[in-house]
């Protein structure tokens, strides 16, 4: 059958996709030609066999504009088609297009509509899965047409119950029959419009709960055909698509040898066994050698579809189980997750993340090697243009062989050209940012410290995609939108998601830090200046209490309700107030420039989250990057020059805790006493054992907190 392709409409042209079940007259529609022929390719001539799987006359040409046997090879003979090998001139695209199929020597049913739960086909007969499959696979006989006998419709019966009912009631009495035959003359017997109206009707008189959600099943599926106007008999198939050539491909390997698909062996299974199938019929076998066969030729189709979805899984020759046609939709490594909805991208990379504690916020570190990569056609251009290469060519071989001129050009391309990294999950918008990369040794991407939290990132071996905006517009909204120096708040709350913590948290606290009888403390200043200085000459510890002037605005956290709250802090003017402070809250507020108050009190966690939000909001966005990045090199310097770290002096091991251990023993005595005397049950003897422990616990919790709390009041901790 002769049908023209229509290339012309564009994939972005379609509006919608409707799926519905094919029927014979669609498949014989869609179809160019049988296959009758198991075989693919001659093993001599390379060239696909007449009504094969591969066939040319069926599938198109596997050359351009170019017949079978030879005798059409141009353009010009577009459209004619061969009157020797039948094959038609056209391009060789078609074989991605055109569809061929098997006419069935005896109908088989789908095992999606059989499988899939709940069972279309079970549901629309009101029958059990197990019964169906019973007839299908030739089991049993399913009665089709009882007559005037008192057989019911669509009653199982076994070889004997079938002899013995034909013996009572004769053969002609009533119809019974197996396989999928009987179960389409079942389903061309169903009115869909009168079985939706019944079951509507059962659905207010019925009032068992499980046989309502039966009802209900079968109403669905009855609706759907009603609707969609398909027959109920199309789910037994009694002619089978055949998929492009294409989408099955055979491609050759070294040394004369074929990697095929899965998907030719399983349809060669079913043409073999369709093939043997019409050999018995025209032999007149026995029927029990022909149902046999047809109980293989459907389980061959229900390998084609779904392999393994019943009984065994059809093997390869290295005992892999075979993809089907379900496998190559289904799952992670389906069409659709694969490939509609997971994209390869070009220009990206993916490396394992290390910290950047040098770099800025907007600044990431990129591997040389791995910008050369992404960047080579922006380098192309610069060679050509600077003069370093002539052509192209001659660009690609510099870039391969590395030149020096090269690094020179790639360190010139990047500058203001933003790259985004990616961390998978993406959770929210903050999962890519864009930055400005750093050329850095290694293979590892530098990540800034501040960004980690807005990608959930840590160092414990993390990987991130990079990808390179190529358009100019492309990278305009990186920068504008993206830029991590542009997403300092949380799209979720509003507050700063660029907050310190870790190490940065840790030395900044470290660094504010008040500590009682400190070389220096009590000492007056005039001025910032002339502690810096005491300090520099060793005749201030960093947090030693001392009284220096201060003139301009302040904020003690002191004074707040929980020692880290902006919110509630008052700012005051003052004027050579004397201020009592120490060495090393002087040099954690010389980052606190421009416009914002000196603030005198111990920062945590909470107190810079709290900080940054306000600088945010009083400040603007560029001195908060500002003070962000200078809050990250001040606590990670003093986080080093602080070496805190615990040793054995540090784990205090309170004197009452001996007392404690040594007592529980002994009330677990007295309670082992009473049980054996008989004044306690083991389950009574049981609880308060595991209670006695439990006290033990809380005792030596309750006070190992006590003596942490006096240790930390004196400021008893080392460094």
């Amino acid at each position: 059958m002769q049908k023209p392709v229509d290339t012309r409409n564009s994939i972005n042209e379609v509006r919608n996709i409707r799926i519905s079940i094919a029927s014979p007259e669609k498949i014989r529609d869609w179809s160019f030609g049988e296959v009758t022929k198991p075989e693919t390719i001659n093993y001599r001539t390379f060239k696909p066999e007449k009504d094969g799987l591969f066939c040319a006359r069926i599938f198109g040409p596997i050359n351009d504009y170019e017949c079978l046997c030879g005798k059409y090879k141009r353009p010009k003979y577009k459209g004619i088609r061969c009157d020797k090998c039948g094959v038609e001139v056209t391009l060789s695209k078609v074989r991605r297009e055109r569809m061929g199929h098997i006419e069935l020597a005896a109908p088989v049913s789908h095992i999606w509509f059989l499988k899939a739960l709940p069972s279309r086909i079970a549901s629309l007969l009101d029958m059990t899965l197990r019964s169906v499959e019973k007839v299908l696979y030739f089991e049993q006989y399913i009665v089709t047409n009882p007559g005037d006998t008192p057989l019911e419709e669509r009653q199982l019966l076994t070889e004997t119950e079938l002899r013995q009912a034909y013996e009572e009631y004769g053969r002609g009495a009533f119809e019974a029959g197996m396989g999928a035959e009987a179960v389409a003359e079942l389903l061309k017997q169903i009115d869909v419009e009168e079985l939706s109206v019944q079951l509507r009707y059962d659905m207010k008189t019925v009032t068992s709960k499980q046989k309502r959600v039966k009802t209900a099943k079968r109403l669905k599926i009855a609706d759907a055909f009603r609707k969609s106007g398909n027959k109920p008999e199309h789910m037994i198939l009694t002619m089978l698509p055949v998929i492009p050539p294409e989408y099955r491909p055979l491609v050759p390997l070294d040394g004369g040898r074929f990697a095929t698909s899965d998907l030719n062996d399983l349809y060669r299974r079913v043409i073999n066994r369709n093939l043997r199938l019409k050999k018995l019929q025209e032999l007149r076998a026995p029927e029990v050698i022909m149902r046999n066969e047809k109980r293989m030729l459907q389980e061959a189709v229900d390998a084609l579809f779904d392999n393994g979805r019943r009984g065994k899984v059809v093997k390869g020759t290295n005992d892999r189980p075979l993809k089907s046609l379900a496998d190559t939709l289904k799952g992670k490594k389906g069409r659709f997750r694969l490939n509609l909805l997971g994209k390869r991208v070009d220009y990206s990379g993916r490396t394992v993340i290390v910290v950047g504690p040098d770099l800025k916020l907007n600044q990431c570190g990129l591997p040389k090697k791995m910008a050369l990569e992404l960047f080579k056609p922006f380098i192309f251009n610069e060679l050509e243009k600077r003069g370093f290469a002539s052509s192209i060519k001659v660009a690609k071989e510099m870039v391969e062989l590395e030149r020096a001129e090269v690094w020179d050009v790639l360190e010139d391309v990047i500058t203001g050209h933003p790259v985004m990294l990616n961390r998978a999950p993406t959770l929210h918008r903050l999962g890519i940012q864009a930055f400005y990369p750093i050329l850095v040794e290694g293979k590892a991407i530098k990540l800034h410290p501040l960004v980690c939290s807005a990608f959930n990132a840590d160092f414990d071996g993390d990987q991130m995609a990079v990808h390179v905006p190529l358009a100019p517009t492309a990278q305009l909204e990186a920068i504008v939108l993206m830029l991590s120096t542009n997403n300092l708040l949380s799209p979720a709350s509003g507050r700063p998601v660029a907050v310190p913590s870790q190490d940065m948290v840790l030395g900044c606290y470290y660094l504010t830090k008040l500590r009682p009888d400190r070389k220096g403390e009590g000492k007056v200043f005039t001025d910032f200046d002339e502690v810096m200085a005491a300090y520099e000459a060793n005749y201030l510890d960093i947090h030693a209490l001392i009284t220096v002037r201060y003139t301009g605005k302040l904020i003690d956290l002191a004074g707040t309700k929980d020692l880290q709250s902006f919110e509630t802090a008052e700012v005051v003017e003052v004027k050579n107030y004397r201020l009592k402070t120490t060495v090393g809250r002087i040099i954690f507020n010389s980052i606190l420039k421009g416009d914002l108050p000196f603030v005198n009190g111990l920062f945590k966690k909470k107190g810079l989250a709290n900080l940054v939000y306000y600088a945010y909001k009083h400040v603007g966005k560029e001195q908060t990057i500002e003070l962000l990045d200078g809050i990250k090199k001040m606590g990670f310097l003093y986080a080093c020059k602080g070496g805190i770290s615990f040793g054995m002096d540090d784990i205090i091991v309170p004197e009452a805790k001996q007392a404690i251990l040594e007592q529980a023993p002994k009330d677990v005595m007295a309670v082992e006493r009473q049980y054996q005397a008989g004044e306690i049950e083991a389950s009574e003897r049981y609880n308060k054992v595991v209670a006695i422990w439990s006290d033990v616990t809380e005792e030596v919790a309750s006070v190992m907190l006590d003596e942490l709390e006096q240790a930390n009041e004196k400021g008893e901790f080392m460094n």
